[in-house]
């Protein structure tokens, strides 16, 4: 239990850091295909929504699980402060602090999330979009 806290610092701010970039890179990644995607290219509207919707699921997927994420660091972090509770006398002010420093993690989930949710709502109207041209 004493590495609860490296764990919270590095594990789960750097895996919610990851998930971001993931995020990010994946949304590029959309906006230049839809940029290059020629309609004429495809002989049936599903084989062009499935193109066109490649990475979103893992866009929501990230959206979805980032405030979990988050707040397994926080109940992580709070089980230290607890157990740094029974292990020594430690005044208010400190127990404070930690509380509050425990709070990081749902924090940056939440960022993450309310991120991903935004790029993946752009990506599914321009999905809209791309149908609605295909099907004019």
């Amino acid at each position: 239990m004493q590495h609860i806290k490296e764990i919270v610092d590095y594990g789960i701010i750097g895996l919610l850091l990851v998930m971001s970039i993931v995020a990010v890179a994946l949304f590029i990644e959309r906006v230049f295909y839809f940029k290059k995607v020629d309609l004429k290219d495809f002989k049936s509207r599903e084989l062009l929504e499935n193109r066109l919707s490649g990475n979103l699921t893992a866009i929501a997927t990230i959206a979805s699980n980032a405030p979990y994420i988050g707040l397994l660091g926080t109940v992580l972090a709070i089980m230290q402060t607890f157990i740094d509770m029974a292990k020594s006398d430690l005044a208010a002010t400190k127990i404070m602090e930690s509380l509050a420093l425990a709070l990081k993690t749902t924090a940056a989930g939440l960022v993450v999330a309310i991120v991903a949710t935004i790029l993946y709502n752009i990506l599914v109207r321009k999905v809209e979009t791309k149908l609605a041209e295909y099907g004019a």
